[in-house]
C-alpha cells in the first residue's frame, strides 16, 4: 500500500509515481505517468532518493519546455550532416576492404588449417568448408554493394509512395541530439524525414559511382547543400549534491566497505535535504555547512523512525521536536563529527575532482568528547562470574533464551566458543566469527589464528592493519579450541563455526554482540552501560598493559592502525618491549575452569 500519493511500493522496492504535465504528454508518446524505482526496499531511504529524482525530472520538464522549433535552415543542416556523414562512412569501408595480399595469406592459413586438422584429406567438401571464411573477405565489396543497392531501391519506392519508416531513426536521433520541438509524425516531421531520403539515395549514388572508380559524381539533388550551424546541446539537468554522489560512490577513493559508503550517502543526504535537494555541489560554502552543523547540533536521535517527524524536512522536525511534551535526544558531539566527516570525505574528492575550489568542510570538525564508546575490563570476580555461568557449563536449552539458565546442554558452538577466544586474544567478534579452518594452523612450531579477508565467502577486516597473525594461548589451547577447528576441518567444513553466515555487507557477529549482552545483563555480570561483549577485548588489553607491554606493541595483537587508538582501551599503564607471541603468554586470568 502507498505511504504517500508519489511513493509507492512495488513487491519489495519502492518506486516514484511522475506525473506528466498535460503540455508535456504529446511529447512522451501519450504517457500520463511514469514510474521509477527508487532501488531500496526502506522506506526512510526511498524518502529522502525521492526527492532528488523528483528534482530531476521536474527540470527535464522544464528543459523540454525550452527546446526550440524546427526551421528550415535546420532541416538544410540535417540533410547535409546525414549525407556527408554517410557518405565519408562508405569511403572508409572501402578503405578497409581486404587487399590481395591479405586474400592471399588468408587463403594460404584456410588451406594450412585445413591438412592440420586433417579435413583437407576428407575431400571436396572438407576444403569447400575450410575457405568459407577466405570468400567472405573476398565476397565483402560485393556484399556491400548489394546491401546498398538493396537500401536504395528501397528507399526510392518508400519516396514515391511516402512511406517514411526507413529513415525514421535517423530523423529522430537528430531532433533529440539537438533539443528540437516538434510533432512526431506532423506536417514538419514528415517533411524533415522525405528530404533526409533524399539526402539518402544522394550518397548511396555516390558510393556505388566510387565502387566503378568514379570520384567525380556531383550532387543532382538541389535539397542537398552544405550547411552548418552551431550545435545547441540539450543542456543537461542540474547535477543535484546526490547526482554527483553517485560517481563519489562509484569510484570509492579510500576503498571503503559497503556498509560504511552507506553510512556516509545516508549523512550527505541529510546535509542535501537541509540545504535543498537541487542545490549544485558548487554551491557548498562554510557559511552553508555552518548552518548544517548547528541544526545537526539540534537534530532529535532515530528522527526518521518517529512517527511525529514522519515526512517532515530537517528544519520542521527540529521543530517539531522542540514542541513534543518529552522532546527526543539530539545527537552527541561525537556523532556530529561523523556527520561532518562523511561530508568532507565526498567534498574532499568534490575539490580533487573539480567541483568545489576546496573543501568547505575543512578545519570544522568538532572535537572528540572522550572515548566514542567507553568500555570497562571486567574484573577477576565478573570473569569468574562469566565463565561460570551456564552458557559455559551446561544451560536448560540451545537458544539464547535459555542459555543463562542451569540445565544439561553443552553449547560448543560459537557462543561458547566467540568470548574464551576475545578473552585470550583481544580480537573482534566479526574477526573470530569469520574465520576459516585454514586460518588457524601452525607455523614454525607455533599455533597461530590468521585474521585475514582471504579465503573463500565475504571475508572483510576492518583495517588494512586488522589483518595480522596472533599466536594462540596456550590456556585457549587448553580449553579445546584447537581440537575444535581441526574437528571442524576433518568434517570438510570451510568454516570453524559453519552455523554462521557471513554477510555481504553489515556487521559480522551483529546477533551474536547483540544477544551476549543481554546474556551479560541476565546473568548479572553487567553492571552498568560500560559492560559489553567489547569489554572482553578491553579486557585482553589491561592485561597485556599490565604485564609491562607498550601500547605499540599490543597493537599487533589487536589489529589497531596506531598505538594512540590502543591508548583509549583499558586502563592500565604502558611497560616494558616483548614479542608477539611473549604478549601472548604473559597474559594470565585466575582459572577460570574451562579446560
Amino acid at each position: 500500500m502507498s505511504r504517500r500519493d508519489d511513493l509507492h511500493r512495488r513487491g519489495a522496492v519502492y518506486y516514484l509515481l511522475i506525473h506528466v504535465p498535460a503540455d508535456l504528454q504529446p511529447a512522451m508518446d501519450g504517457k500520463k505517468q511514469i514510474w521509477r524505482s527508487l532501488g531500496t526496499t526502506d522506506y526512510a531511504e526511498a524518502k529522502r532518493r525521492k526527492a532528488a529524482l523528483k528534482d530531476q525530472w521536474i527540470a527535464t520538464f522544464d528543459e523540454m519546455r525550452r527546446k526550440r522549433d524546427l526551421t528550415d535552415h535546420d532541416i538544410g543542416v540535417a540533410v547535409w550532416q546525414h549525407y556527408a556523414t554517410n557518405l565519408n562512412e562508405g569511403d572508409k569501408i572501402r578503405r578497409d576492404r581486404p587487399t590481395p595480399d591479405q586474400i592471399e595469406r588468408a587463403t594460404e592459413k584456410a588451406y594450412a588449417d585445413a591438412r592440420a586438422s586433417a579435413t583437407f584429406d576428407d575431400g571436396f567438401a572438407a576444403t569447400v568448408n575450410a575457405m568459407t571464411d577466405v570468400e567472405i573477405l573476398i565476397g565483402k565489396a560485393d556484399w556491400d554493394a548489394r546491401r546498398r543497392a538493396t537500401r536504395l531501391n528501397r528507399l526510392q519506392f518508400d519516396l514515391a509512395s511516402g512511406d517514411t519508416r526507413l529513415i525514421e531513426i535517423e530523423a529522430d536521433q537528430f531532433l533529440s541530439k539537438h533539443g528540437f520541438r516538434i510533432e512526431r509524425h506532423g506536417e514538419r516531421y514528415r517533411d524533415l524525414c522525405f528530404k533526409l531520403m533524399r539526402a539518402d539515395i544522394e550518397q548511396l549514388k555516390r558510393l556505388a559511382e566510387r565502387d566503378q572508380g568514379d570520384f567525380t559524381g556531383k550532387i543532382a539533388d538541389p535539397i542537398v547543400v552544405e550547411a552548418h550551424f552551431e550545435e545547441v546541446e540539450t543542456p543537461k539537468p542540474r547535477e543535484s549534491i546526490m547526482d554527483v554522489f553517485g560517481r563519489f560512490e562509484r569510484e570509492n577513493p579510500r576503498g571503503v566497505r559497503p556498509e560504511y559508503m552507506t553510512q556516509i550517502r545516508r549523512d550527505v543526504q541529510h546535509f542535501a535535504d537541509f540545504v535543498g535537494g537541487t542545490i549544485r555541489p558548487s554551491k557548498i560554502t562554510k557559511r552553508l555547512v555552518s548552518d548544517w552543523k548547528d541544526a545537526l547540533a539540534e537534530w532529535p536521535v532515530k528522527a526518521t523512525e518517529t512517527a511525529a517527524f514522519k515526512d517532515l524536512s530537517v528544519r520542521d522536525t527540529i521543530e517539531a521536536n522542540k514542541k513534543l511534551d518529552k522532546p527526543k535526544p539530539t545527537l552527541t558531539r561525537n556523532t556530529i563529527r561523523r556527520y561532518m566527516s562523511s561530508l568532507s570525505a565526498y567534498a574532499r574528492w568534490l575539490s580533487n575532482n573539480g567541483w568545489l575550489e576546496h573543501n568547505p568542510v575543512s578545519r570544522m570538525l568538532p572535537d572528540k568528547v572522550g572515548p566514542a564508546n567507553p568500555r570497562d575490563s571486567f574484573t577477576d570476580a565478573a570473569l569468574g562470574k562469566l565463565f561460570g555461568s551456564p552458557l559455559f557449563r551446561t544451560c536448560s536449552g540451545d537458544e539464547w533464551r535459555n542459555a543463562y539458565k542451569p540445565g544439561n546442554v553443552a553449547v560448543r558452538d560459537h557462543r561458547f566458543w566467540i568470548p574464551i577466544v576475545m578473552l585470550y586474544s583481544g580480537a573482534r567478534p566479526g574477526e573470530i566469527a569469520q574465520l576459516q579452518t585454514g586460518d588457524v594452523r601452525e607455523h614454525h612450531g607455533v599455533w597461530i589464528m590468521h585474521i585475514t579477508d582471504e579465503g573463500d565467502g565475504d571475508k572483510r577486516t576492518k583495517t588494512e592493519s586488522s589483518k595480522r597473525v596472533v599466536p594462540l594461548h596456550p590456556e585457549l589451547i587448553r580449553a579445546g579450541f584447537l581440537d575444535h577447528c581441526q574437528k571442524m576441518a576433518k568434517a570438510g567444513e570451510a568454516q570453524i563455526f559453519p552455523e554462521l553466515v557471513i554477510p555481504k555487507v553489515g556487521q559480522i557477529a551483529a546477533e551474536f554482540s547483540r544477544e551476549f549482552n543481554r546474556y551479560l545483563t541476565k546473568i548479572g555480570v553487567k553492571t552498568n552501560k560500560a559492560i559489553v561483549t567489547y569489554s572482553l577485548r578491553h579486557t585482553f588489553t589491561d592485561r597485556a598493559r599490565r604485564a609491562g607491554f607498550m601500547n605499540s606493541e599490543i597493537a599487533l595483537i589487536v589489529g589497531h592502525d596506531k598505538a594512540t587508538q590502543t591508548g583509549k582501551y583499558g586502563n592500565e599503564k604502558e611497560g616494558t618491549i616483548q614479542q608477539r607471541r611473549a604478549i601472548i603468554e604473559a597474559v594470565q586470568y585466575p582459572d577460570l575452569g574451562l579446560a
